[in-house]
């Protein structure tokens, strides 16, 4: 990788540096990171998975995402926060998965704050996208530069206050400014890369939840 933060793969492709041209980490990029999300289940299975990274790299949480899912319910929320004493055994006892206990109870905690939030909003995706950034909040231009001085924002303090006010639990403003790039409330691949074009074109058409 040079300066400008893009690499340039074995299909002769530009992309964000980050995937490391891991064929997995690679597709995460190209099919998933910064595309709009609305889906309430996939929202709250972002946020979550954001909170097990804490300290961890995002790497490790990809490849036990399966492992996550099926140890909680499909991240279905109304589920999860039903789990108790024993599942929390279940989870501490998991291989397959982060055995943090603080983050494990964070999540079914928020599962459900999620559930209250739901009620409240009629929805995840109306409360979360109503924390888009405007333009003013935006860089002019995306690069590597500005994402390394960058690992928060205005609008993830913004939200990260407010959610931690309604109860929430490990979402700081890092981890969610990391859940806004992940669930395209930002775009934050880099110019240059070949998939801020398409990702730029779905974010337009994209029908944000009102």
């Amino acid at each position: 990788m040079d300066g400008t933060g893009l690499i340039t793969g074995d299909d002769g492709l530009v992309r964000c540096f980050w995937h490391g041209n891991l064929e997995d980490y690679r597709r995460y990029h190209d099919d998933e990171w910064g595309y709009p999300v609305s889906d309430d289940r996939r929202l709250f299975e972002k946020i979550c998975l954001e909170g097990f990274q804490s300290g961890l790299s995002w790497l490790t949480i990809l490849r036990k995402r399966e492992n996550f899912r099926a140890a909680f319910a499909g991240f279905d929320f109304e589920k999860v926060a039903q789990f108790g004493e024993e599942d929390i055994a279940r989870l501490l006892a998991d291989a397959g998965i982060v055995r943090h206990r603080g983050k494990i109870v964070s999540t079914i905690n928020n599962a459900a704050r999620a559930i209250e939030l739901k009620a409240e909003f009629g929805s995840l995706a109306r409360y979360f996208w109503g924390f888009e950034p405007g333009a003013d909040e935006r860089p002019s231009r995306v690069d590597y530069a500005t994402l390394r001085a960058n690992p928060t924002s205005p609008t993830s303090v913004r939200l990260s206050k407010d959610l931690r006010k309604r109860g929430w639990t490990f979402v700081g403003p890092t981890t969610v400014y990391a859940f806004m790039q992940a669930m395209g409330l930002v775009d934050d691949h880099i110019e240059g890369c070949v998939c801020r074009g398409k990702v730029e074109a779905m974010r337009e058409a994209f029908a944000r939840p009102r």
